[in-house]
């Protein structure tokens, strides 16, 4: 309850600005009595009551950002802004290689180590049991909503993968 209460009085504060918070002695005549009360803040002992006057104080006092600083955030958030969109437009490019070791079937959690150093685990449901060739060619191509496609030379059969590294 007193944490309810001590919130609804910085929000009041807040609102009224740092003048009328400076123009004033006590937080009940900030207030106005009829206030004070409704918020509950007169059940508080003298020494929390001026406890929290003092961090109320403090928090008024603090110095605001300048408009320096302020201009310096815009303009990093602009330029994130603009590092993404432009990552975003690149379209990811299609890969070709060869797997190393043997090629046996598709099944969901398989990790597949490329020629080319890359693997890549498979993230969907599709399976394809028997399937046997050693270090077939691999086509990596990219789907249509994001994600990525592995076809295996000699196989019907594409499956959803993922890059591990």
């Amino acid at each position: 309850m007193r944490a309810l209460s001590t919130l609804a009085l910085a929000l009041t504060l807040a609102c009224t600005g740092a003048s009328a918070w400076a123009q004033t002695s006590t937080l009940e005549s900030r207030m106005g009595s009829a206030q004070f009360r409704t918020s509950g803040l007169h059940k508080l002992d003298p020494v929390e009551l001026r406890a929290l006057e003092q961090w109320l104080a403090s928090q008024m006092t603090a110095a605001p950002a300048t408009e320096a600083q302020l201009a310096e955030a815009r303009a990093a958030g602009r330029e994130e802004a603009a590092a993404s969109q432009t990552a975003s437009k690149v379209a990811p490019e299609p890969v070709t290689s060869t797997l190393v070791g043997r090629f046996e079937g598709f099944r969901r959690g398989r990790e597949y180590t490329l020629a080319n150093g890359q693997v890549w685990r498979q993230v969907n449901e599709a399976s394809l049991d028997g399937g046997r060739a050693e270090s077939p060619v691999v086509e990596i191509e990219p789907a249509r909503l994001g994600g990525w496609w592995m076809r295996v030379a000699g196989y019907n059969l594409r499956s959803r993968v993922e890059r591990v590294r």
